[in-house]
């Protein structure tokens, strides 16, 4: 008769109501942040006091509007100050303009706005408020995503505290802290047209969905496939909103989200013997790492060399074309790698570890390229649950030497 899965045991009755009223204050924390972010930033701007005029450069990188768009927004700046102005395409297109007379006034509680005409209304003093605000705040509204995305890591850890080990329960709260504290010290600017404060929301998304995969993995759990979906689907979604890592977005589109429906087939089909919540792993033979390494370098230099030659045009990495081209090659090989790994992940090999390893590597370097600081926090979770999914993966391999042959 096949023995059950050994579960952690259950916390007791104390640990339990700890966490309970844990949730309750981070969600309750949360709802304030929120709620005081709102507050401020419908605040009515009140009488605005005349300062003085500014000449303003414009910013002719954040700009790429064509005949499709309605509204086009032009950045003027000086002195750390900006001003966005908003003309309809077809002034956009007549408005050569470098600089422009920027009119500047301040409300009663000394906030700074900018205008291109005096005596502006209520309306437009609202508008340029809630602008500003909306940056000075973007730290409270950041807070008050990841307290939210922090308590669903709670209650997970929480509803499945049988599941997890004291360890897995510790690293994954650990991360999951670490990058809500990122998400307030390094706030993420807007990107073409997205407020900074959504794109956040997706990174840290992003991270919990991940770090949450790699633990399934590295318990040899069939489940992490469901939540691979759930992190597929965001990753697309960043692609489309930041219009960067394109090679890793089609694979993603067409190579992860269909390995992850059939993978989940082949990891049922091949349950351990005694562990039927265990999955039965294996590892590769020397030529056919080989192979894999050869593959991974030809898609590398063909993708990179294509996508390199599309023109796209996005502001997230400041207009740098080196910098651009850089990260389209580095997202190629960062591409391959996945690809591969997503293979060893299908056939269950404990070389997958070794590919999350490059891939972390890869996207590490991406990141710091383009400032996305808050995802280093989920690299580093990739290299250290790496570590540990590989001793537990060898362990098990040494344990059940050849007791599953097939790869299907």
């Amino acid at each position: 008769m096949k023995e059950k899965l050994k579960l952690s045991p259950e916390p007791n009755g104390k640990v339990r109501k700890a966490e309970y009223i844990l949730l309750v204050l981070l969600l309750l924390g949360s709802v304030i942040a929120a709620f005081t972010g709102l507050v401020s930033l419908n605040k009515d701007p009140g009488e605005l006091t005349f300062a003085q005029t500014l000449e303003m450069e414009r910013d002719f990188d954040a700009e790429d509007y064509d005949e499709d768009s309605t509204v086009c927004d032009v950045i003027w700046q000086a002195d750390g100050q900006k001003m966005i102005v908003s003309y309809p395409y077809e002034e956009y297109e007549e408005l050569e303009d470098e600089t422009i007379t920027a009119y500047e006034y301040s409300t009663a509680g000394g906030v700074r706005l900018f205008f291109d005409h005096t005596d502006p209304t209520a309306a437009e003093a609202k508008a340029a408020y809630r602008q500003v605000m909306a940056e000075d705040l973007m730290p409270v509204f950041n807070l008050a995503n990841a307290l939210i995305i922090l308590t669903l890591s709670l209650l997970i850890m929480t509803l499945y505290g049988g599941f997890f080990t004291t360890y897995e329960k510790c690293w994954f709260m650990t991360i999951m802290v670490l990058a809500t504290i990122f998400s307030v010290l390094f706030p993420e600017e807007s990107a073409n047209g997205v407020n900074g404060i959504w794109i956040m929301l997706l990174y840290l998304l992003d991270t919990f969905l991940n770090i949450l995969c790699e633990l399934l993995i590295s318990k040899q759990s069939r489940y992490n496939f469901l939540v691979s979906v759930l992190v597929e689907i965001t990753e697309i979604v960043m692609s489309l909103v930041l219009m960067y890592r394109f090679a890793t977005m089609t694979v993603t589109l067409f190579f992860w989200l269909p390995i992850d429906i059939i993978s989940y087939i082949n990891w049922t089909k091949h349950k351990d013997e005694e562990e039927d919540q265990l999955t039965a792993v294996r590892r590769l033979k020397g030529w056919q790492e080989l192979l894999v390494l050869a593959g991974i370098a030809v898609w590398t230099v063909v993708v990179g060399y294509l996508i390199s030659g599309l023109d796209i045009q996005t502001d997230f990495l400041g207009g740098n074309e080196m910098l651009e081209q850089w990260m389209i090659y580095i997202d190629a090989c960062a591409s391959a790698v996945g690809i591969a790994n997503g293979l060893f992940i299908f056939f269950r090999l404990r070389e997958q570890w070794i590919a999350w390893y490059i891939c972390a590597a890869l996207e590490a370097v991406m990141n710091i390229m383009a400032g996305q600081y808050v995802l280093l926090i989920l690299k580093l979770g990739y290299f250290t649950n790496t570590t540990y999914g590989y001793i537990k993966w060898s362990k098990y391999i040494h344990s059940h030497a050849e007791d599953d042959t097939s790869l299907f």
